[in-house]
């Protein structure tokens, strides 16, 4: 199964320009722990993502103040996923990044949508077994050490 069939899409989103704030009052709005970051020109282009952790260590842990740009606290270039990515490699990317959410956009680099670790668990048609989604969580979770630097780093979409 492709991802776009599960992916949440056209999820909001903050410029590199909005605050820390901006980010953190809307994940209390939508629910969630990421938000995707595009360019400021309306593209929609992905540049980075700020994560409620982000703020949590990058923020508060620094003792910067919520008026902070994004731009100083998120992850640049995370690992994407396009939409004709089938589920199972969005899972290897989870895995092996060890993130919990996967920015999904298009071949120019423009977000699409997003897919988080809970919808691979909640889809009875993904094609992934209840062990290999036991699996994937458990990896995601295992303690990596100091070298976490960016959580996001690593395997890129191919644009």
């Amino acid at each position: 199964m492709q991802i776009r069939k599960m992916m949440t899409s056209n999820p909001t989103c903050v410029t590199p320009d909005d605050t820390v704030r901006d980010a953190a009052r809307l994940m209390r709005e939508h629910d969630c722990g990421l938000i995707p970051v595009v360019d400021g020109e309306g593209s929609r282009r992905l540049v980075g993502v700020v994560t409620d952790r982000d703020i949590a260590v990058r923020v508060v842990g620094e003792g910067k103040g919520a008026d902070t740009r994004v731009d100083q606290v998120m992850s640049r270039d995370p690992s994407c996923a396009l939409p004709d990515t089938e589920v199972s490699e969005v899972e290897r990317i989870m895995s092996e990044r060890q993130v919990r959410r996967v920015p999904v956009v298009d071949s120019d680099g423009r977000l699409q949508g997003i897919v988080a670790q809970a919808d691979l668990a909640r889809s009875d048609d993904a094609g992934v077994s209840d062990r290999e989604i036991a699996r994937t969580v458990e990896r995601i979770s295992q303690p990596s050490g100091s070298s976490r630097g960016d959580p996001n780093a690593g395997l890129r979409a191919t644009l």
